[in-house]
Parts: structure tokens; sequence; C-alpha cells
């Protein structure tokens, strides 16, 4: 556990050192926040707050949340290194290492996204809260709220990275990341609530995002920090995402473990 710990270490802190592409990610967070406001503002005083599955509160919440967090639940995160070792046959060097290729790189990408998201988060949120009405950010629902968001959020990244993994190891079937990894990062990024809401979806689509796990990642994290959904409903849902990690690191491991056995690398 101590190799691993340490991987996500060295992960966590060689991330840290790009100052300047944080700054970018900052501004570039900061502006959508602002243009996803103003256009939901727009639908909002035209529809007005009443009718609506979210109130304008709540909203301000999942959105400056989401823009804040992007780096840690964002499932368009891609390993270039790993993708690149597995393409070039390099791979083979992971393979003779005498330590477990998927913690090693569970690890990895873990202390990347923490990282990203650690450069990010705070200059986000001071400038979400000093702005003015109605694009401030407002304070949790309550501290029971705040402390369900807090493990919630902490079940999410830690998902999304076992769904990172997942993809990542599907690669060494396929050989190519970018038909299989396109499609599922769209359909993730959908049903996990990071396009819209998953409240404002019709019925149909409804019932089928609440059945996948990926609501887990965006949806449920934010929506409980706003109050959008009740505590007595938090906390069985976390439980419920809790059995899906456990599913999804379960799969990811032994497809690891089977793409691994497979591999074939050509060359001298």
């Amino acid at each position: 556990m101590k190799v691993y710990l340490n991987l996500f270490k060295l992960k966590f802190m060689n991330q840290l050192q790009y100052r300047m592409a944080a700054i970018a990610g900052i501004s570039t967070q900061f502006f959508f926040g602002i243009v996803y406001i103003m256009v939901y503002l727009a639908f909002y005083t035209s529809n007005g707050d009443t009718s609506l599955p979210m109130k304008w509160n709540e909203l301000i919440c999942y959105l400056w949340l989401m823009q804040s967090l992007f780096a840690l639940v964002n499932p368009w995160v891609k390993d270039n290194e790993l993708l690149s070792m597995i393409k070039d046959g390099n791979i083979a060097y992971e393979l003779c290492r005498p330590i477990n290729f998927y913690k090693k790189w569970y690890a990895t990408m873990y202390g990347n996204r923490l990282a990203a998201t650690l450069l990010r988060f705070l200059p986000i949120i001071i400038i979400a809260v000093i702005l003015p009405e109605p694009y401030k950010l407002l304070p949790p629902n309550s501290i029971t709220s705040f402390i369900l968001f807090l493990i919630s959020l902490t079940i999410s990244s830690l998902l999304i990275t076992a769904i990172s993994m997942l993809y990542h190891s599907i690669t060494m079937f396929t050989l190519d990341e970018k038909g299989i990894m396109s499609l599922l990062m769209v359909f993730i990024e959908i049903f996990s609530g990071g396009v819209i809401p998953l409240v404002f979806f019709p019925n149909f689509l409804k019932i089928i995002a609440y059945i996948l796990p990926f609501r887990y990642i965006i949806d449920l994290p934010f929506r409980v920090y706003s109050g959008n959904i009740p505590i007595s409903t938090a906390i069985p849902n976390i439980g419920i995402s809790i059995i899906w990690l456990i599913i999804i690191i379960f799969i990811g491991y032994k497809l690891s473990i089977r793409a691994c056995n497979k591999a074939i690398v050509q060359g001298g």
C-alpha cells in the first residue's frame, strides 16, 4: 500500500507544478460558469421559478460546483502516458514491475485529478461567492447537507477514477482509444448531469439516468449540497453509490488482469 501512496503523492506533486495550465483552467471554467448562468437565467426569467424542478439558488450552487470541481468529476480525462505505453508497446515494462498494474495507475490518475482540482477550486469558489446576485454562490443548505456532500463527492471522485481505469483497460484490447473512449465519455457526461442537471430530463430519460451509476458522479453530490435532494434521500443514495464503486472497481480490476495476461508486445 505504501508504494501506491507514494505513486499518488508523486503524481499529485508533479501536477501542482503546472500553474499556467491551472490559470488557463480557472479562466475557462469561470467563463463557462457565467455563460451557463446567463443561459439559465433567461430560461428561468421566461418560465418562472415555481414551475421548474430546481430553485434558482439550487441551480446556481450546482453550476458553480460543476465548474470549480470540473477537474475532479470530468469524464474527459485521459492519461496520455498510459495510452502511449499501450500503443508503442512500452506497457511491457509496466508488466515486468513487481507492483499491481491496476493499483498503480488508479493511484496515479487519482493524484492527477486531485492536484488539478486543488489548483483551480479555491479561486473559482472565492470569485463565485463575492459575485452579486443572481450570480452569487450560496452556502450549503445545512451542516448535515455539507457533510453528506463531502462524503458523496469523495465517492464520486473515486467512482469516476474507477470508470476512467475501466476504459483505459478496454484500450488494451482495442489499441485505439478514440472510438470507445469518445462514446463512453459523451454517454457518461450526459447521464451524470454534466450537460444539464438530470431533474430537467424527460421522465423516460430520467428513469434510465437513475438506474445507471453515472448520476453519483455529479448529480448526487451537487444537489445534496444545495438541498435539492433531501437528507433522507441522500443517505440511501450514498449507500448505492458505494455499491456501484465496489462493482466498477472489481470489473476494472478483473478486466485489467485479463488485458495484461492477453497483452502481446511486438518488436525488438
